[in-house]
């Protein structure tokens, strides 16, 4: 079968507006020629695609798999083009990685400046997005590397496991759980709470859960990284459930409490998402391999291996 770029940009595009006409605008074809377009689509496939209905159109199943493999072509060729632009301007590769927000705001930002210095013909497209969205990124192609945390769907993809993430209620010291060892996230919700912003992967894990409990955080503020919810929790303003290590790193300065919770929950492996990692370019092997080193050393090793300038 031979099918042109236009004509699959045309069918992502009805597929997405379920509606043709409003697809040939976006592609700048008349209805007609659309239309004719759609039609050579499948009698080249032998099926049909679509269903025409009065309102618009509806993908049917072997349209559903057209369109997981017309969007698969068209990023490839994308890909193909922006690279080619970055060899012409001495680069040698792009990444594109989707991470849920800790890795966005609390552990990359430590591993990706060593990298970068180490890479410096290498761009990394950094994007964050739930945990839910990230396998299908990647299946689809839009992202070379998914980090997600915690049981996810994978879809099929390999998962290369590399650490493990755990949560811890944070409050002040001068709070009345600060000297609790221990503690179940049910307990805490009378509390006054600090979140992080709407959207955001651990935010939208910990709706999902309340929403279990029947109840909800009582949230004062949320904000947009771990260390601006620890400064606002130091400062007595509420508690927090944040990543152990964003806790440990504002600890002493922020005069911080720590308490493990006791919910099988608060602890969540970590994975790197891939098609295949065989398949790989090695600009992408080689973050993979970063990350996978990174939490195989020790505490003092990650530091220098992250900040290779200070050591």
């Amino acid at each position: 079968m031979l099918f042109d770029l236009t004509d699959l940009r045309l069918f992502v595009a009805t597929a997405e507006l379920g509606n043709l006409t409003r697809a040939a605008e976006r592609q700048h074809l008349s209805l007609a020629a659309a239309s004719a377009r759609i039609k050579a689509l499948e009698t080249q496939a032998g099926l049909q695609l679509l269903q025409r209905e009065a309102r618009g159109v509806r993908l049917l199943p072997p349209g559903e798999a057209f369109l997981h493999h017309a969007r698969l072509v068209l990023h490839q060729t994308e890909q193909l083009r922006d690279d080619l632009l970055e060899y012409g301007g001495g680069l040698r590769g792009h990444l594109r990685v989707f991470a849920n927000t800790t890795a966005v705001t609390d552990f990359l930002p430590e591993i990706l400046p060593g990298f970068l210095a180490r890479n410096p013909r290498i761009n990394v497209d950094l994007q964050e997005k739930p945990n839910a969205q990230i396998p299908r990124g990647v299946l689809d192609g839009r992202a070379d590397i998914g980090i997600v945390a915690g049981r996810v769907d994978t879809l099929g993809l390999e998962a290369i496991h590399f650490s493990t993430d755990r949560l811890v209620l944070v409050t002040s010291r001068k709070h009345r759980f600060a000297k609790r060892r221990r503690i179940s996230f049910a307990e805490t919700l009378d509390e006054d709470a600090i979140g992080m912003q709407q959207g955001s992967t651990l935010q939208t894990f910990l709706g999902q859960i309340t929403d279990n409990l029947g109840k909800r955080q009582k949230l004062r503020i949320q904000l947009g990284s771990f260390d601006a919810m620890c400064r606002m929790i130091g400062s007595g303003v509420g508690i927090g459930v944040v990543p152990e290590s964003a806790a440990r790193r504002n600890q002493e300065s922020m005069q911080l409490a720590l308490i493990d919770l006791s919910d099988a929950w608060c602890v969540r492996e970590r994975y790197l998402l891939v098609r295949s990692r065989a398949a790989l370019p090695i600009y992408a092997q080689a973050l993979v391999d970063t990350l996978c080193r990174h939490y195989a050393a020790d505490p003092a090793e990650r530091m220098e291996k992250a900040n290779p300038a200070k050591a």
